[in-house]
Formats: C-alpha cells, structure tokens, sequence
C-alpha cells in the first residue's frame, strides 16, 4: 500500500532535481546567449528556457509515466537494436565525447585561465586537464561517500555566491544592454531554443529519471499515479529555480557587452563578470568552486558510464572502462571549450529531435496502446530531417536539400523542420500497423477455411 509523500520530501526532490541540472557546466550557456542575443535577450531567454528548463523536466516526467526501469528498456519499445544504439549513443553524448570533457574545460576556463599571462599557450590547459582527470579517474576507481559529501556542501555554498553575483549584476548592471550579435537579430526565440540543447540536460534526464523514481519509491510511493503526482510538484520546483537564475544570469550576460566586450564562450564571461564585481578574490572563489563542481560531476559521470558499458561488455572490467573514459576525456577536453562547443553542435541537433519526439511518444503511448510502428515512423522521419540539420550546423549544406525543405518543411528554416514529418510518420506507423493486424487476421482465417 502507499504511503503519503510529505512535502518536506517533495521540496527536497525538488532540490535534488535542480542540483542534478544546474551543474557548472550549464552556468556557461545563458551568460553566452544574452552576450549574443543583446536587446533581444528575454526572446531568446524564452527559447531557452523552452529546451533548458521544460523538456529536461518533461523528460524525467516520460520517465516516469513510462514505468520503465531505464533508458534502454523505454527506447526499446521502438525496437530493441534502437534501444541499444540511441541509449549507447546519449552514454557516449553525455560522457566522453562531450559533458566529462566540457566539465574540465569549464573548471580550466574559470578556475585557471584568467590567471594566465599568455592564454595562447596549450600547455596549461594540456597540464591541468591531466591533473584533473587523474583525480576523477581515482576517485571513480574508488567511490567514497567523499564525492556526496563534497557535493552536499559545495551546491549550497556555490548557490550562494552565483545568486550574490546575479543579484549584484542585476541590481547594478555593468553596462547598458546592447545591440544583437550577428545571427541574433532575427528568430531569436529558435536560436535560444537551439542554445539549450547544448546544455545535455534532455539526454541527461533520462539517466536522472532512474534516481528519481527509486528515490519516491524508497518512501512507499508505488502506484503510478503518486509517483506522478509527486514527479509533477518537484519538478514545478526545480523549473522555478531554473528559470529564475538561467534569466538572471542571461541578462547578466546581456548588460556585460558595453564595458567588458564579446567573450568567446560562457565561462570567459562568467569569469570577467565575477573578477569586474569582486576583483580577483571572487575569482578565484567561483574558480575553486566550480573545478570542485566540476570534478563530483566528473566522477558522477565516469561512474555512471562506465556502469552501464561495463554491463554491456561484461568481459571488459569496470576498473578498465572507467581508465579508458578519463584518457579519452582527457585528449577530447584539450581541443578547447570553445571548439568543444562547435564539434557537439551537429550531434545534438541531430540528437535533441529524436529525444523531444521519443518523449511527446512516451505520453501518448497509451493512447497507440504502444505499437512499435508508431514509434518507428515517427523517429525514422524525426532523424532523417534532424540528420541534415545536423549537417548544416557542421557545415556540410547541400543547397538542393536545403531549398527543398524549406519549401515544403514548415519552419524548417528555424531548426523545427523535422516537427510536422515527426507528426505525420507516428501517423503513417499506425495506418500500417492496422493494415498489418488485418492482413494477418486475413491470413488466419484462409488458413481456417482450408
């Protein structure tokens, strides 16, 4: 029988959820967008929001409803070769190939950069991320209650001094906002909503769903309805929280132009911002505390992949994945933030379409009573266009692609061409299922009549 869930426990969920999303990592990302965006901030801002905030969320609550025990088990529904392939593939997104490598790239950015006389050389950021991942690696290698502990007393303390730091920016802004960067000066809601696929966080809630569902259930939630129920208050939580400070830290961004000039990414604005207001000691309290932050989330990481490929390739020893994961993140982080930032872009706006259309699918698959023809039509269209997005954002254009889909693929031109194609291929899926189930009952009943 359940148990009611009181509402400490729902607040506390509802931190859990918040800490799990604002990493240090996605501390980078709205200062970046209201430096590009301008005038046109709180545009944008809204977009972002829409991917950063609403479709992680949205994602932990397909989770949920779902009922499934993990990513692979949900995306099998589509086909279980798929399953294997897109829950190896978001592993991979949200581990080696981008979030552990950006998580030493962030704490090098912040904690170490700014103290640099000549930040053309490669050596430091070579030395650092070395040293850093080292660390992670060992403390993957060997978990201790260490990591929570460091995490449950860092998260309140970095809160604190990034909400002094909004505040301040808020209250006395640093300059006046400015006009929109090339690029920013027309669909600006479609720019921001593609900015916060970079964040992972779609991808990486359905790995926080896991966490989320065992925590209700550990205090006697077990219908699907209270787990819902409780799902729906904590992440109305979380989202709050979420958009106040991803704003905050947007229009921050925004007001930093007129007297500091256009930083290369996030983590140089979030740096300069942090050294114009509290002078070098701040900066070097926000570096010490984000390269912490960054390291347990690190660790989280290399753990949790190395997890799940250990249980995928069983011959091959936890211990070994978890050393070959440090080294590769290790050679990827030394391309730079920046071209990290550039290189993950194709992929996820490959990605993030298929995720969005897996999610709306989970909702109503109650709805198709869950046949997989709908799934398959749905993403089959959602990836083929996704793909070729995918392709102009690292530069592969074919104008005769291109032209096409603009003419036929509503706002396609904004980066939602696959929305409709995603629409009418769940459509087609569940024409062709019910001629399947007749053409079978046909053939049932002539092997009858024989």
């Amino acid at each position: 029988m359940s148990k009611k869930i009181s509402i400490s426990f729902i607040i506390i969920i509802g931190f859990m959820l918040f800490a799990l999303f604002f990493g240090a990592g996605n501390l980078i990302f709205p200062p970046m967008l209201g430096q590009m965006a301008g005038e046109n901030v709180w545009i944008a801002n809204a977009g972002f929001l829409v991917t950063g905030v609403g479709l992680p969320l949205l994602a932990i609550t397909a989770f949920v409803f779902s009922g499934k025990s993990d990513l692979q088990s949900l995306a099998s529904r589509v086909h279980p070769l798929f399953g294997f392939v897109f829950t190896t593939v978001l592993y991979l997104a949200i581990g080696p190939f981008f979030a552990i490598p950006r998580s030493g790239n962030v704490s090098f950015e912040i904690g170490v950069k700014p103290f640099l006389s000549n930040h053309t050389s490669s050596v430091p950021l070579i030395i650092f991320t070395v040293i850093f991942f080292t660390i992670a690696c060992l403390l993957s290698l060997n978990p201790t209650k260490i990591i929570d502990v460091v995490g449950k007393f860092l998260t309140p303390i970095k809160l604190t001094f990034i909400g002094l730091l909004v505040v301040v920016a808020v209250i006395h802004p640093i300059g006046k906002v400015q006009t929109p960067a090339e690029g920013y000066t027309s669909h600006v809601f479609f720019k921001g909503f593609q900015e916060g696929y970079l964040t992972l966080d779609a991808l990486v809630a359905f790995v926080f769903g896991i966490i989320i569902v065992n925590a209700i259930k550990e205090k006697g939630a077990n219908t699907k309805k209270q787990l819902m129920i409780v799902c729906g208050k904590a992440t109305a939580i979380a989202a709050t929280l979420l958009v106040l400070i991803y704003t905050a830290l947007s229009y921050m961004g925004a007001s930093s132009v007129e007297k500091l000039g256009h930083f290369e990414n996030g983590a140089e604005v979030l740096a300069g911002v942090s050294s114009y207001y509290f002078g070098s000691y701040g900066s070097i309290l926000l570096g010490l505390m984000i390269t912490v932050a960054c390291l347990t989330t690190s660790v989280g990481l290399i753990t949790a992949c190395s997890s799940f490929f250990h249980i995928l390739f069983p011959s091959i020893s936890y211990k070994k994945i978890a050393i070959f994961l440090s080294s590769f993140s290790t050679l990827v982080a030394n391309i730079g933030l920046t071209q990290l930032i550039k290189v993950s872009t194709p992929v996820l706006m490959t990605m993030y379409p298929v995720a969005i259309s897996l999610i709306f699918l989970t909702f109503l698959h109650p709805l198709f009573k869950g046949k997989a023809q709908v799934y398959q039509g749905s993403l089959l269209l959602t990836f083929v266009i996704s793909l070729f997005d995918g392709l102009n954002a690292a530069g592969i254009k074919s104008e005769l692609i291109n032209n096409f889909f603009i003419r036929f693929l509503p706002m396609y031109n904004v980066g939602l061409g696959w929305l409709l194609p995603s629409i009418a291929g769940g459509l087609g899926g569940y024409v062709c299922s019910i001629l399947i189930k007749k053409d079978r009952l046909n053939t049932r009943r002539t092997r009858l009549n024989k």
